[in-house]
Order: C-alpha cells, then structure tokens, then sequence
C-alpha cells in the first residue's frame, strides 16, 4: 500500500478553491475523469455514490465514488471519497482546505492506494513510491495552478 499527506498554500480565497473540488469542475483538476453522475444522494453529503469514467490511455474504467467524509463551512472545506479502480486499486482520498486569511488556503491532499489482487499488488511494486509522489505534486500543482485562474 502506498499513502501519502501532502499540503501547499494556495493564494486564493477557500470558496474559490472549494469551486474546483464540484462535480460540475473536477475536469480542471482531474482531466483523466471524462465523466462524473450522481447516482444516489443522501443528506450532508456522506454515503452519496457517484459513476465516475477514468481515462487512462485507450482504456477507460468504470467505477463507483462513495463519499466517506464531508464538511463545508466558512473556514474549512474537506471531502474524503473512495473507490476500486479496474477491480486492483482501493483508493482513498482525502482533499481538506482551511481558511489562512482572505487570500490564502491550505490545501492538505491525502490518500492511499491499495493493490487487491495479484495484478494490482505488482503494478504498485513497479510504479513504486516515487513515480506515486510524482502524481501527488503534479495534482497539487493543478489544483494551484486552476485556483490561481480564478482572479
């Protein structure tokens, strides 16, 4: 299994960031989901499923999101959503912001990823820590980058 916690301060308002993490903006930040539908609500947002499509080259997975945590109020935003990828990959992730000042957000991004089977367990021993590090920055640079916009 391989987790991280990693964070960076976005200079942009946490409502204008928060923005990025809605169903109707995830393509900014998550360009591989082609698509993402509600499929069953439930209050507070906790236990709500989503149908998310996954693009990864020619391939494209199919795959149920549960929300597992969520909180929206003036000065911190966190949702915490999980699901199996291409029945190898648990994924947990967790996406957290808190109100610095007017102008500036932490963004703490967490998560793990689990291989379930044969496959999945030796596609992670190849891909490795590093390349996974890798994906974390690069995602951390995006949500930067796409909050940054917003002025």
């Amino acid at each position: 299994m391989i987790e991280w916690k990693e964070e960076v301060v976005i200079k942009q308002h946490i409502e204008k960031v928060w923005e990025l993490f809605s169903e109707e903006n995830k393509q900014r930040i998550m360009p591989k989901v082609e698509s993402s539908k509600l499929v069953h609500e439930e209050p507070g947002m906790v236990g709500s499923k989503y149908v998310e499509k996954y693009r990864e080259g020619k391939r494209v997975e199919t795959y149920i999101v549960e929300v597992k945590g969520y909180e929206d109020l003036p000065h911190f935003k966190y949702k915490r959503i999980s699901f199996v990828l291409a029945h190898a990959f648990e994924v947990d992730l967790s996406f957290q912001l808190e109100k610095i000042s007017e102008n500036e957000t932490r963004f703490i991004y967490a998560g793990s990823n689990k291989g379930l089977n044969f496959v999945g367990k030796a596609l992670m021993k190849l891909g490795g820590q590093k390349n996974n590090l890798k994906v974390v920055y690069e995602f951390l640079e995006r949500v930067n980058n796409e909050a940054l916009l917003e002025n």
